[in-house]
């Protein structure tokens, strides 16, 4: 230790430098700052946000997508048609839950119709809500008394953290909002159709740390790494705004083509008689008459900005944006180059990524029907219901999303029917492979059916024909 530094440190205590002496003969004594963490209950049911393994946008990009999503939902023509098209083509019609029993039924029935819950006028708005945010959190309020269920309603924005099953990652068990200005969040348990006892005993815990109530969770375009959704238009967000930018820069453009000036040509006037000129001289009046020698000339001068492509390049844009959303072009105005025989066959795709939405929905109305069965179920103290029982078997029932076009399909029906009545007369087939030869057509008009219950009930009526005919006629009644 220097001198320098032993004059310091004795100032500090007091001056007396016996006590740095007996200081420095001692053994060195090692300084450590103070230092903590929090450990939450839970931690280990966390998954860390910027993990190699996390298939998640950033918090920040998952809220950017969210709400630059509804704005240009509200304000871009293109993105307003892919939300608004998929909506009414899966809801214009309606849809129904569907039980096994009258009971189950009005129960189902009490839960759509509530007049908080109100199905039929809000599950438009939590469909569109999907497709622009990607999720979708509905937190359940359940009667204790009776089991009713009522729907709250959680802005995906609100959404800090979806917590995972630690031993099954796809499987979301619990959702943390974000802190209020009180620095409060609220925990909420994702809602799985059946007792805690089939998750894990680590998992239980977890779970049960989630105590502000049960939610329904659902998420689409999602990877099972990943604990968020994303919205449909995520990728088109970038693209959307370009084709904006292009069409306000075109206006602007069709602004300046309308634009004109007069050009005024001097023949031989000097630098001075240009400015004098100048000085006196006015666009003329619509209607007004000009007189001037030859020593004059007027030129009305409008710009040519090269607008040839225009179109084309408009297309370019709009229709890589509808074929990323597989959104046909002429179902956005673009029928230059499409006949009806295109027209049905481009929209092939389309209907096969809506089909796949529907039955989503259809599996989340589900879960939320057979839930509300529970609830009612669990009130009545009859516990943990079998749902393998019939009563609790919902079904969604969707409307056909589009009229069909049945002519082709009866003339198909027609023509199989007689070739399969031929191959039966031979015995090539049997009738119950004759028959599911005809469900296959018939299920094309809408009208399927069950070839060997269709069978067994053909041959009872055939049976029943025979007797009542024998019964009218007896054999020998005529001798």
């Amino acid at each position: 230790m220097n001198d320098t530094l032993k004059h310091r440190i004795a100032a500090a205590l007091g001056n007396d430098l016996s006590l740095i002496e007996a200081a420095g003969k001692t053994a060195p004594v090692r300084l450590m700052e103070a230092a903590g963490t929090t450990i939450d209950a839970d931690e280990e049911g966390f998954r860390r946000l910027t993990g190699d393994k996390l298939r998640d946008l950033g918090p920040l990009t998952q809220a950017r997508m969210q709400k630059m999503s509804a704005y240009l939902w509200e304000v871009n023509l293109v993105a307003n048609r892919i939300v608004e098209l998929q909506v009414a083509f899966l809801l214009a019609e309606g849809v129904r839950l569907e039980a096994g029993d009258d009971e189950t039924q009005a129960v189902l029935d009490r839960f759509w119709f509530d007049p908080i819950n109100q199905m039929d006028l809000k599950l438009a708005k939590k469909v569109r809500e999907l497709a622009l945010f990607g999720e979708q959190c509905w937190p359940a309020f359940v009667n204790e008394h009776n089991g009713h269920v009522r729907l709250g309603y959680l802005d995906p924005s609100q959404i800090a953290t979806v917590v995972t099953d630690p031993d099954n990652g796809e499987q979301p068990i619990g959702i943390v909002t974000q802190k209020d200005k009180h620095g409060a969040s609220r925990r909420y348990r994702v809602i799985v159709n059946g007792p805690e006892d089939i998750f894990t005993q680590r998992t239980q815990a977890i779970r049960a740390t989630f105590d502000d109530g049960d939610a329904f969770y659902f998420r689409i375009n999602d990877l099972s790494a990943g604990s968020r959704g994303r919205s449909d238009l995520l990728a088109q967000i970038d693209w959307l705004d370009a084709y904006d930018q292009f069409l306000f820069g075109e206006v602007d453009r069709a602004q300046f083509l309308r634009a004109f000036l007069w050009d005024v040509t001097l023949t031989g006037a000097t630098p001075d008689e240009v400015t004098e000129r100048a000085k006196k001289i006015g666009p003329p009046s619509p209607g007004s008459v000009r007189v001037h020698n030859d020593g004059e000339k007027w030129d009305a001068v409008t710009p040519d900005l090269q607008a040839g492509g225009t179109a084309e390049h408009a297309r370019l844009f709009r229709n890589h944006i509808l074929g990323g959303a597989s959104v046909p072009e002429h179902w956005y105005g673009g029928a230059a180059d499409v006949n009806r025989a295109t027209g049905d066959s481009m929209g092939t795709p389309t209907f096969k990524l809506l089909s796949m939405r529907q039955r989503f929905i259809g599996a989340a109305l589900e879960s939320v029907g057979l839930y509300v069965l529970r609830q009612w179920h669990l009130a009545a103290s009859r516990g943990e219901p079998d749902l393998s029982d019939e009563r609790f078997a919902v079904t969604a029932q969707w409307p056909e999303m589009t009229a069909r076009d049945t002519t082709s399909y009866a003339a198909a029906l027609q023509q199989v029917v007689v070739a399969v009545g031929m191959l039966i007369d031979r015995g090539l087939i049997s009738e119950e492979r004759g028959l599911v030869m005809v469900e296959a057509i018939a299920g094309r008009l809408g009208v399927p059916f069950d070839a060997v219950t269709e069978l067994a009930a053909a041959r009872e009526d055939a049976l029943r024909r025979a007797e009542a005919d024998v019964f009218r006629d007896p054999v020998g009644a005529d001798e």
